[in-house]
């Protein structure tokens, strides 16, 4: 089975645009895509990167017609300046590492939905992710024990510093980033139907 390893950050509004698209293009092609949420703070500077809120005024003016243009086009609503942006993404990475491992083991639970369940909520619903009982909530939603946002702290924060290493030994240069596990990467939610074209043997 092809794995698809899917790096991300729950604050990026490209990850948010890019929903639950690539668990379903992995499911289409009978891939199994592996959640992996990264410091992009930490990672963003090593990588050659800036942060958006570290971005020029002019830079940050484009991103804001873009978003606009790119949730239109997908039908997602998007907050122009949402209230708890940027906050810690730490607890919501934690929580999609322990619902990984929680699926890996068998458990039930919706792992795509979860993921954009905390980007929608920065992005769309103005609540701030960093708040444990948000988090909960989240977990609860989509079919996870909401437990896991404290039992799966000591995975999460391992698997959270593991993934940033990991991802500037493998070329991540942003998020979303998707790697095959042929090394064929993909950058961005507007490269998701080159993925698509790759896992059906039509692409590079």
């Amino acid at each position: 089975m092809t794995q698809i390893d899917y790096f991300l950050t729950t604050l990026s509004p490209y990850v948010y645009l890019a929903g639950t698209r690539p668990a379903e293009i992995a499911a289409r092609h009978g891939a199994r895509l592996r959640y992996r949420p990264v410091h992009f703070a930490a990672l963003a500077p090593r990588m050659g990167g800036r942060l958006l809120s570290d971005a020029s005024d002019a830079r940050r003016d484009w991103v804001r017609q873009d978003l606009a243009r790119q949730a239109g086009r997908l039908g997602l609503p998007i907050s122009e300046r949402p209230m708890f942006w940027p906050t810690n993404p730490a607890p919501s990475a934690y929580a999609i590492i322990a619902a990984q491992a929680a699926v890996d083991k068998g458990a039930g639970g919706d792992l795509a939905g979860l993921a954009h369940g905390f980007s929608r909520a920065i992005w769309a619903e103005d609540r701030d992710i960093s708040d444990d009982a948000v988090v909960q909530d989240i977990l609860r939603a989509h079919g996870f024990d909401p437990g896991l946002s404290f039992s799966g702290m000591l995975i999460g924060a391992e698997t959270y510093a593991a993934n940033l290493e990991e991802a500037a030994l493998r070329g991540v240069i942003g998020v979303p980033f998707l790697i095959t596990d042929n090394d064929a990467r993909f950058w961005g939610q507007d490269r998701l139907d080159d993925l698509d074209r790759h896992l059906a043997g039509g692409g590079a």
